[in-house]
């Protein structure tokens, strides 16, 4: 099933976190099977290195970005809102290289801003299939807090995602039809 194509009150969750889009200056899908998004306008791209999950999927953003930086938000996290979106980007700068929401121990690096200059060495370290957080430990880090995070999502959602029936069921999040 593409996670971009599970709905939320009758609408793809990608549909929605399109309307984002006008914020930067592109706008990528990272995607083994571009087919079930060509309805959408937004370019899909492959992995560069196969088969390496989300650590992957990442990377080959950053790889096929043509901007410096480079905002990650997977298809799946129906709560992802321009405030919280706004609240990474303002928290770039120079002497950093990712920034992310980790809250209560639980860093979320599927909802963060990364770097595109960390495609190439991160090519590299997928050769020995790292987790996010792993790669997150050898690039310098702006970690946000959960009181960020609440300024600007006072329910907290915008890191909930979608990975099970369960978790469909519990966010309102269903298969389309």
């Amino acid at each position: 099933m593409a996670k971009g194509l599970l709905q939320r009150d009758g609408r793809p969750l990608l549909a929605d976190l399109l309307t984002l889009a006008p914020r930067f200056a592109e706008a990528l899908l990272v995607t083994s099977d571009p087919a079930p998004y060509a309805g959408f306008a937004v370019r899909s791209v492959p992995d560069v290195v196969p088969d390496r999950g989300a650590p992957g999927g990442v990377q080959a953003a950053l790889a096929h970005a043509h901007t410096v930086w480079v905002l990650v938000v997977a298809a799946d996290m129906p709560f992802v809102t321009a405030a919280v979106v706004e609240r990474l980007v303002a928290e770039r700068s120079e002497g950093v290289d990712a920034v992310g929401f980790d809250v209560d121990g639980r860093l979320e690096p599927l909802l963060a801003c990364y770097r595109s200059a960390l495609a190439p060495g991160w090519q590299k370290a997928l050769a020995s299939s790292p987790s996010l957080r792993e790669l997150w430990q050898t690039v310098r880090t702006r970690r946000l807090g959960k009181s960020a995070l609440l300024e600007v999502d006072p329910l907290g959602r915008a890191l909930l995602s979608v990975n099970t029936p369960e978790e469909a069921a519990a966010l309102s999040v269903t298969v389309a039809r």
